[in-house]
C-alpha cells in the first residue's frame, strides 16, 4: 500500500477492465437470455434457491448470491410468491431471518430458463476464454473477497 492516491497506468487499465466486466458482462448475458422471460437478477434468485438443500435458502444468503439489495430481493420474492413460484416463512432456528422455498412451479420455471442462461453465459464469457483465463477469474474474485468456491 502507498500513500499516493493516484493510479499508475497499469493500475488504471486494470481498474477500467474490471469496471467493464462488472458493468457490461451482466448486461450482455441478460440480453442473450432475454428469451427465457427472466431478468438476470430473477434467474439468479430462482437458481440460487434451486441449488439449496430442500430448495430453501435464507433471504440474506439469497441477497448475497443474487447480488441484490434486500429491498430488491424482497420485491422480487413478493412477485414470485404472487406467481406461485416460492413461499416465505420465518426461520424456525432464528426468528429474525426469513426462509424462501422454491415451489414445484418455481422449480419448473428455473429449469426451463437454465439452458437459455447457460447458452448466454457460454456465448458471452466461457467460450471466449480458456481454462487458464477462467481460473484467473476465479482467483481474482476470491482475492477480492467477492466469491468463494463451494465446499
Amino acid at each position: 500500500m502507498t500513500d499516493d492516491p493516484w493510479l499508475t497506468e497499469p493500475q488504471k487499465d486494470g481498474w477500467s477492465a474490471l469496471g467493464s466486466l462488472v458493468m457490461l458482462v451482466p448486461t450482455r448475458v441478460e440480453a442473450a437470455q432475454r428469451s427465457s422471460g427472466l431478468s438476470l437478477f430473477e434467474y439468479l434468485v430462482l437458481s440460487g434457491i434451486s441449488e439449496a438443500p430442500d430448495l430453501t435458502l435464507r433471504m440474506g444468503e439469497l441477497a448475497y448470491l443474487s447480488g441484490g439489495a434486500p429491498s430488491r430481493l424482497s420485491n422480487a420474492a413478493k412477485r414470485f410468491e404472487d406467481r406461485g413460484w416460492l413461499t416465505r416463512r420465518p426461520d424456525p432456528d432464528d426468528g429474525r431471518a426469513t426462509l424462501a422455498t422454491l415451489t414445484d412451479e418455481g422449480l419448473a420455471v428455473v429449469r426451463a430458463a437454465a439452458p437459455v442462461h447457460a447458452r448466454a453465459v457460454r456465448e458471452v464469457v466461457v467460450d471466449r476464454l480458456d481454462d487458464d483465463d477462467l481460473a484467473a477469474l476465479v482467483r481474482i474474485a476470491a482475492r477480492l473477497g467477492t466469491w468463494a468456491p463451494p465446499d
